[in-house]
């Protein structure tokens, strides 16, 4: 999926008075959406009483990315923005891919829509399935499960079909972004699941509208609007049952264990793979030629969802906190590698040399504060490696 879903401004009474008065000489907007979204139905509803709240006649055009599995860049929609669409209704910012860095500006969330812990109580589970957590592939999701300690992956290429796993008996657990829930269960009302908050930098999304130049004078409206029908209760009721429940609780994660991922055929078909955890010590060295080749690759390859600065654009930041946290980190260098050379680029997950993996490895290393060697990093150097990824030099 894309997760990036912020620092919201308060609307006083003058604000709220002006987005309820009659707004004269609105130009109409072109609407995309993003229609694989679990969430579209949703987006196209807000947008609607937003808008005609705010007397900003709005048409809905084609959704983005579709028929487009490696992601979307932000120069891509920079120009969907200019020539296709002034607005992008359900677009997920998060602190680890907020869609900084381009020419768009957000308005206030409408909904925290977080990466949950799914189970269904009374599925009786057989075999490999009490130990099976399903994920959607190349999504936050699967980031969060490769975190847990001892299990078996189960990717799945929707979140459809991810809460099916478990609904289906498939997996004991799935990692899934809540709208996901929601729509499975308008489609199964007889399903019950128990919900349980994702603890991990990667779960916190908020949905936002994203506008392009021509419609940026209509931001400011847009957001009185929406402070307005927060006060009235109007967005609550709105998206009532699409917000994480109340009771949600936090599920935890096992403190630095080393993420190994088996089986690359597997997971690059969405197929079941194993995990397993080790704990580990020594930093792997890298040479700073290395990195120069490595930020090249970076910027052919992974740039375009990652952001030219590793900020996150549609998919998670590669550097600061969230990737490389201070403390308690469950990521090692050996796991991270291994995710990325099976998993990434997203277009073509696994398919760059060995070396050329471990060249971005080590610019992604630097780009965290860590230091180079005389050693050049290898692909099986750092495969093997067992360090938690805060551990490095300054960290």
């Amino acid at each position: 999926m894309i997760d990036s879903l912020h620092t919201f401004r308060a609307a006083g009474m003058l604000a709220a008075c002006i987005a309820l008065a009659p707004s004269l000489g609105h130009a109409a907007v072109r609407v995309c959406t993003f229609p694989g979204s679990p969430s579209a139905a949703l987006d196209r509803a807000v947008t609607q009483a937003v808008f005609t709240r705010a007397n900003v006649p709005v048409t809905f055009v084609h959704g983005i990315g579709e028929g487009d599995d490696d992601g979307v860049s932000l120069r891509e929609l920079d120009t969907m923005l200019t020539r296709d669409c002034d607005v992008i209704a359900g677009f997920p910012r998060s602190s680890v891919a907020d869609g900084s860095g381009g020419k768009m500006r957000f308005s206030r969330g409408y909904l925290r829509a977080g990466y949950v812990s799914v189970e269904a109580p009374g599925t009786v589970l057989q075999g490999a399935a009490k130990r099976t957590v399903a994920a959607t592939y190349a999504s936050p999701a699967q980031l969060i499960a490769v975190q847990q300690r001892d299990v078996t992956l189960d990717l799945e290429k929707t979140c459809a079909s991810t809460v099916d796993a478990v609904a289906s008996g498939r997996a004991r657990k799935a990692i899934v972004w809540y709208p996901a829930v929601v729509a499975y269960r308008l489609a199964h009302p007889q399903r019950s699941f128990d919900v349980a908050l994702a603890d991990s930098p990667y779960a916190e999304w908020e949905l936002t509208f994203a506008f392009g130049a021509k419609a940026a004078a209509s931001r400011p409206l847009i957001d009185d609007t929406l402070a307005a029908m927060r006060k009235d209760g109007q967005l609550q009721a709105l998206t009532k049952q699409w917000r994480l429940p109340a009771q949600t609780t936090s599920m935890g994660y096992v403190d630095k264990p080393s993420i190994m991922l088996a089986d690359a055929n597997a997971a690059r078909m969405g197929r079941i793979i194993t995990v397993s955890n080790e704990a580990g010590a020594d930093l792997p060295s890298f040479e700073q030629a290395q990195t120069s080749h490595g930020k090249t690759l970076y910027g052919n390859s992974c740039a375009k969802c990652h952001g030219a600065q590793l900020q996150g654009v549609t998919a998670p930041a590669l550097q600061g906190p969230s990737f490389a946290p201070v403390a308690n980190s469950h990521l090692t260098v050996g796991g991270i590698f291994t995710y990325m050379a099976t998993n990434m680029p997203a277009d073509r997950p696994g398919k760059m040399k060995d070396q050329d993996y471990a060249d971005i490895m080590a610019f992604l290393l630097m780009s965290n504060g860590y230091k180079p060697g005389p050693t050049k990093m290898t692909a099986d150097i750092a495969r093997a490696s067992k360090l938690p990824l805060n551990a490095g030099p300054g960290h």
